[in-house]
């Protein structure tokens, strides 16, 4: 069974074409950026031919995903000879509210409540809704099944998802903490649990997802118990343009000392904030570790503030688990960044977890355990595949259907 999963941003679509048997295959990947701009650009990657990059303009994402298909069944950068073997269609949605608690088939009224959920995600939701649509209209017979970033989180408990403001606002606005990066954080939590020998719906563990977006989980028997981002994607963590916790009262006086309008005060703590911020322009953390090892000062804060923030997180969530089993790292920065695990980790020996120095450096963007062999913690690096989480409900949700 072929499976075209596609993620669909504000101006970009990202995909892959996966065929699900035993020994799941990704046949065709590639990103289409700057779509509804003047010039778009188009980079198609094959497997075993050589890599497309063309730049021509891409008015919409319905347009964008014509020239996905035609590429898929190009003579000469095709994976596939007819559209027709395209068997399903799974599609990333940022934003399920409370009312998706896992993957749908999508149909007209899946479509209606995923535009409800506009107002929560409004710079997510129709770009997906978008690239459902889209896929509707140029391959009709295709089952379209949505997979929700939110989904995973929706097994917190009301203590965890509620803020402390009038209850009215949760009743009538369903402003509350969803989560997101669940498709990440449910891929990586059963995996690590099989590397390190134990049962998943008998474990504590504690998540962390780290990239240009960042968010730790924790992870109780398999399921999400809590999680840092929040009613949106700007809580939590440090993240490469995005504060993380901030005192609210920080930016209402920013707010009113530089006469910023709500959407400015958005774009401040959404694109303006970060690592970004600390070092003067350095999101990639790359560039920050060679930074403070120049003996650079603000690379030095980023770095340090960006692990410490981590390691809260990770104290935060083992007293409300009442333990942990395991700490995984995933995402760009928590497979590749070595030294980043590493200084997240270094204080954490109280809690019986110890990172071993030589099996860390050892495991930059690959699959294994980090820890020393007596630490009662297991310390895991673990390599995730959202596309994969995607493919394999989209694969689930069709063959149940028939």
């Amino acid at each position: 069974m072929k499976i075209l999963v596609l993620n669909c941003g504000s101006s970009s679509i990202k995909y892959q074409l996966i065929e699900m048997t035993e020994q799941t295959k990704v046949l065709a990947k590639g990103l289409l950026e700057r779509i509804g701009l003047e010039m778009g650009e188009f980079t198609h990657r094959p497997t075993g031919k050589e890599k497309f990059y063309s730049q021509f303009p891409i008015p919409d994402h319905k347009e964008g995903i014509n020239w996905i298909l035609q590429a898929l069944i190009c003579p000469e950068m095709g994976v596939i000879s007819s559209l027709k073997e395209i068997d399903a269609c799974g599609h990333r949605v940022a934003h399920g509210g409370e009312v998706f608690k896992q993957s749908v088939i999508v149909g007209e009224k899946e479509k209606a409540q995923i535009r409800e959920l506009f107002a929560l995600a409004p710079l997510h939701n129709p770009a997906n809704l978008g690239g459902i649509e889209a896929m509707e209209a140029l391959l009709p017979d295709v089952p379209q099944i949505a997979v929700f970033d939110t989904s995973f989180h929706q097994t917190m408990p009301a203590e965890a998802y509620l803020y402390a403001i009038p209850y009215e606002y949760y009743l009538s606005d369903k402003i509350r903490r969803y989560g997101f990066h669940g498709t990440s954080h449910r891929f990586v939590a059963p995996k690590a649990a099989k590397m390190a020998g134990l049962d998943i719906n008998n474990s504590k563990i504690i998540s962390c997802h780290l990239g240009s977006g960042a968010s730790v989980c924790a992870v109780k028997n398999g399921k999400s118990v809590d999680t840092s981002m929040g009613f949106t994607p700007v809580e939590g963590l440090i993240m490469g343009s995005r504060c993380g916790d901030l005192d609210l009262g920080v930016l209402l006086y920013i707010a009113e000392k530089e006469n910023m309008t709500t959407e400015q005060m958005n774009s401040f703590i959404n694109k303006k904030c970060g690592l970004g911020a600390i070092t003067g322009g350095s999101v990639d953390m790359r560039d920050i570790i060679a930074g403070k090892q120049e003996g650079k000062e603000r690379e030095t804060y980023a770095f340090d503030m960006f692990a410490y923030r981590v390691k809260k997180y990770i104290g935060a969530y083992a007293a409300a688990m009442g333990g942990v089993d395991i700490i995984l790292f995933t995402g760009g920065i928590g497979e590749n960044a070595v030294l980043q695990r590493e200084a997240i980790c270094n204080g954490l020996e109280f809690m019986g977890a110890e990172i071993d120095k030589v099996q860390n450096g050892a495991m930059a963007g690959k699959d294994g355990i980090i820890s020393t062999p007596n630490s009662r913690v297991k310390i895991l690096s673990v390599t995730t595949d959202e596309e994969l989480v995607i493919a394999q409900d989209t694969y689930a949700l069709t063959n149940s259907k028939h």
